[in-house]
């Protein structure tokens, strides 16, 4: 079985889908890795190192793709007439690709996979159960990016975080106020906490409370019965009513008069992320203060934010990088690629040391988007 690794060509994105940890797995398992060469470097890994742990470094993406049984990918292939090599036309028909494929985006791309006899699984479909926890991408890619959101609001907002009491005078904490409290939010809760900052957060999710009260933060949400019922059983956040959201926005809007720093992230899967901060609110915020909006790259919780911009509007700073896990690629690098090594060991045969997908397996039937030149995800078959 050979197992195909490119270097990752679309915009903002270093992160690599294996690491020299990773890659030792799977020849343990059977496997020939072909890398293309500097696949990794913007992860600060060496072609040596991967050569050290025994993969086989080739010179472009058709090398590395030509024969493989199975793409390893962080993002989707390049297609035809795309900036780049035609990455998809290199994958043979009957292989297996794994990435991040953001199919609610790319419905067109789906099809794709399916007419060229791919089959596709989109790795941030990965469901929320207990088996598949060490498979899912998107938690622990939000971890990372919860933690930069807080450092790249430090290295924006022109005063310290924590107090600080020296013989000149004392320097007041910063306020910090975390607006959705899923795996970012709480990793930027933690981190700002860490920092010294007095920190306060809001979800809908009423579970989120305990989480947020754990962490050393203060909940702010109007907890109405709306708010009772207001998470699916996969544990994100339903939309709201729009008399909830009127309420919920002016307690927020009292709020965040207040702060010195608000962090957005809230998603909801194949939805524009909603707004929850509004350009009235950032008017009213003070002078100098820092939003950090993580959900820019689905429309953003902020309308002034821009993509992979930091922009200043009404004298408040607005922080819309993009794919901000890839800014700290290094540690992105190495849990993405363990999540996917955790994926693939379930399509490897153990004995024939070829792949044999479990098309009945839970976590399968979650990620599988097409099979054998049909759409087969119940999301995306119409």
């Amino acid at each position: 079985m050979k197992i195909g690794i490119v270097k990752e060509r679309r915009a903002h994105e270093r992160r690599c889908a294996v690491s020299p940890d990773t890659v030792k797995k799977y020849i343990g398992l059977g496997a020939q890795v072909a890398i293309e060469a500097g696949a990794g470097l913007s992860a600060a890994i060496t072609d040596d190192a991967f050569k050290a742990a025994g993969a086989e470094i080739v010179g472009d993406a058709g090398a590395a793709l030509g024969g493989a049984d199975l793409v390893l990918m962080v993002q989707r292939p390049l297609g035809p007439g795309e900036d780049g090599p035609d990455e998809l036309s290199a994958i043979k028909r009957g292989a297996v690709l794994a990435a991040i494929l953001n199919p609610y985006n790319n419905k067109e791309a789906i099809v794709d996979y399916a007419s060229r006899g791919i089959d596709a699984m989109a790795m941030e479909l990965i469901p929320r159960i207990t088996r598949a926890q060490s498979m899912d991408v998107l938690s622990s890619q939000a971890n990372l990016a919860g933690y930069r959101a807080v450092i790249d609001a430090a290295a924006e907002f022109g005063r310290a975080f924590p107090m600080m009491m020296t013989a000149a005078g004392t320097v007041a904490p910063a306020r910090v106020l975390v607006m959705g409290a899923g795996v970012a939010g709480l990793q930027a809760i933690a981190t700002a906490r860490r920092l010294g900052a007095i920190v306060s957060a809001t979800d809908v999710r009423p579970a989120a409370k305990e989480q947020v009260n754990s962490l050393g933060a203060t909940f702010v949400a109007v907890e109405d019965d709306e708010f009772k019922q207001a998470e699916t059983t996969a544990g994100y956040a339903k939309p709201m009513s729009a008399e909830y959201q009127a309420k919920q926005a002016a307690l927020i809007s009292e709020t965040i008069k207040k702060q010195d720093v608000v962090i957005t992230t809230a998603l909801i899967p194949g939805r524009k992320a909603p707004e929850l901060v509004s350009e009235a609110m950032v008017q009213s915020m003070k002078q100098g203060s820092i939003i950090v909006d993580l959900a820019v790259e689905q429309g953003g919780n902020c309308p002034l934010s821009e993509l992979g911009k930091v922009v200043e509007k009404h004298g408040v700073k607005i922080i819309g990088h993009a794919n901000v896990p890839s800014r700290i690629a290094v540690d992105s690098t190495t849990l993405y690629a363990k999540n996917l090594l955790n994926f693939v060991q379930l399509l490897i045969d153990k004995e024939t040391k070829g792949l044999k997908v479990n098309w009945d397996d839970e976590i399968v039937k979650g990620v599988a988007l097409t099979r054998d030149g049909q759409v087969i995800h119940p999301n995306f078959k119409s």
